[in-house]
């Protein structure tokens, strides 16, 4: 993030107030703050309906991305939300950035499920470039599919390019030529987490799987390098391993390149940021919709190796994450972070909350995430 941005953490701290709201939805009277636990709505006062989400800084303006959640069920009716706003503070409804298809067999027909957004630019080709998970109608989780949509505005409309699963016919570049070699029985390994289960697992039982057809892609980011090089990292092998992959110079396909890490460990909701030249992951483990521990990795290198390190949460309920499920974690000046979550309501999706909070780093230099029931830019 350029150092300009650093005017915006003066401009935050006195206008931060106007949309941390308390749960009556009232506007924060105390000034400069944000309020986790409380209700967001945008400059019409409607509830912002962006889940899943991340936020895309271009031009002086913040874009903020999400998933359109229905009032009642789950699969989705609208698509992508975009949010606009030059402080962070007041959000401007934009639209809807992607919209689901009337057309039936369509991939983003209604009906569909489109979970995860994320939005980069690529300065070279100009384009705005969103990708998602997307799950095709009726079919469950089945598909786990990787999905693209493209947009010469940063706000939209998108057009739908299309979907697949990730890197066809191609292994992770740190999977052993004998693992490559293995000829895996699926029949024998119906019953989960056994041990010997678990060795095949680690072993790339479901990556040799589904090998020909590419690799599943569920929870999603995206996350663009100081080179420009730009990453898709997803959960995958039925949302048990992660995988990292190389994106092509236009960001809209994959090189072919990726890994695979902790195979086994259960990982989902990615969120990845990089500081002081090292890469820190932020995850989620797979409960459903109800929170659990956050887990955190950091690596020198985005090819690893990775090393897991305890759960950067301090405070009530951090060993639930506060109650919420890692998003994307936002960069804003210099060495300045904000960890954005979702507290999930499956009872009514659309008014799952939010859960923004400051990132510091220890005398160790770890990243700490401590709860504070309001805060200010200023920490």
């Amino acid at each position: 993030m350029k150092k300009y941005l650093l005017s915006v953490w003066m401009l935050l701290a006195c206008l931060l107030g106007s949309c941390a709201h308390t749960k009556n939805g009232k506007a924060d009277a105390a000034g400069g703050t944000i309020v986790p636990a409380g209700v967001w709505n945008d400059v019409d006062g409607t509830y912002i309906n962006a889940h899943g989400g991340g936020v895309l800084y271009y031009e002086g303006k913040y874009y903020w991305f999400g998933e359109h959640r229905p009032d009642e069920g789950f699969s989705t009716k609208v698509g992508v939300n975009c949010y606009s706003s030059d402080d962070l503070c007041h959000w401007k409804y934009e639209g809807v950035a992607l919209a689901v298809s009337d057309k039936a067999g369509d991939d983003i027909e209604v009906g569909c499920i489109m979970e995860r957004p994320k939005v980069i630019y690529n300065a070279r080709t100009k384009k705005f470039v969103m990708w998602f998970h997307l799950e095709l109608k009726g079919k469950g989780y089945e598909a786990a599919r990787a999905a693209l949509a493209v947009s010469d505005t940063p706000a939209g409309p998108y057009r739908y390019v299309g979907s697949g699963r990730v890197n066809p016919g191609i292994y992770p570049e740190n999977m052993t030529d004998e693992e490559r070699a293995t000829e895996w029985n699926m029949d024998e390994y119906k019953e989960w987490w056994t041990p010997r289960w678990r060795e095949a697992v680690n072993k790339g039982l479901f990556v040799k799987r589904d090998l020909a057809g590419g690799q599943m892609s569920r929870d999603m980011t995206l996350f663009v390098d100081d080179d420009g090089k730009a990453y898709h990292i997803y959960s995958s092998e039925e949302n048990l391993t992660l995988q990292i992959a190389e994106l092509t110079d236009d960001y809209q396909g994959h090189t072919g390149r990726y890994i695979r890490i902790f195979p086994g460990g259960h990982n989902e909701a990615p969120a990845i940021f990089k500081h002081d030249g090292l890469y820190w992951m932020i995850t989620s483990g797979c409960t459903g919709w109800d929170p659990n521990e956050a887990r955190m990795f950091s690596a020198t290198s985005i090819w690893g190796p990775w090393t897991q390190h305890p759960s950067p949460m301090v405070g009530p309920d951090a060993e639930k994450t506060f109650g919420g499920q890692s998003t994307f974690v936002l960069p804003v000046g210099e060495g300045q972070y904000i960890f954005m979550a979702d507290v999930w309501k499956p009872k009514s999706l659309m008014y799952s909350a939010y859960i923004w909070l400051p990132i510091r780093f220890n005398e160790a230099g770890m990243p700490v995430i401590e709860w504070k029931n309001r805060w200010n830019l200023q920490f």
